[in-house]
């Protein structure tokens, strides 16, 4: 019955922690300020997934925690329900403040990765990032729009990395 016991806890910890693994492959960014990330940004397209399914005008807004983490509100209008969905969550840095890999947390103890594999280190106008595996990815802007060179440059480099680009919702934000 004990080994048995053990035997569930370990694999409840394998699950756990693979959840917060990041993609063979991807290299989260470095020399990361997580100063210049926080604030208010918006999502130009996603991989869809059910926690945003149906969801426009999505925001996500970064704040410093009280307890050296970051708070994490998502936000997004839902045109069938006729309202606005938000989840507010919890983020920690994985490796260290200078990289760009945090778990984040909307569900009481359960991580996700939360990786950013690309990002504009001079003003902090984009973001490319990745969750624990290659079916999560958002493209994050400052403003709800991003030229088109940019927009494809960033599209050309996550479908270089693997990342399914044909599927990507590009997310209403008028």
């Amino acid at each position: 019955m004990k080994q048995t016991i053990r035997l569930l806890l370990l694999l409840l910890l394998l699950i756990l922690g693979g959840c917060t693994g990041i993609p063979q492959g991807i290299e989260p960014v470095r020399d990361f300020k997580l100063q210049s990330y926080l604030g208010k940004w918006y999502e130009v397209a996603r991989l869809d997934h059910s926690f945003e399914r149906g969801l426009s005008h999505v925001t996500a807004e970064y704040e410093l925690r009280d307890d050296g983490g970051v708070r994490v509100i998502n936000r997004g209008y839902s045109a069938q329900s006729d309202s606005w969905k938000e989840a507010e969550g919890k983020a920690y840095f994985v490796e260290g403040p200078d990289t760009g890999y945090l778990k984040v947390s909307f569900f009481g103890p359960f991580y996700g990765a939360y990786v950013v594999f690309e990002l504009d280190h001079e003003h902090y106008q984009y973001a490319l990032v990745s969750g624990p595996d290659r079916s999560y990815l958002w493209l994050l802007a400052r403003n709800p729009r991003i030229d088109e060179s940019t927009k494809t440059a960033l599209l050309a480099s996550a479908a270089a990395k693997g990342f399914d680009t044909r599927k990507l919702i590009f997310v209403e934000q008028d």
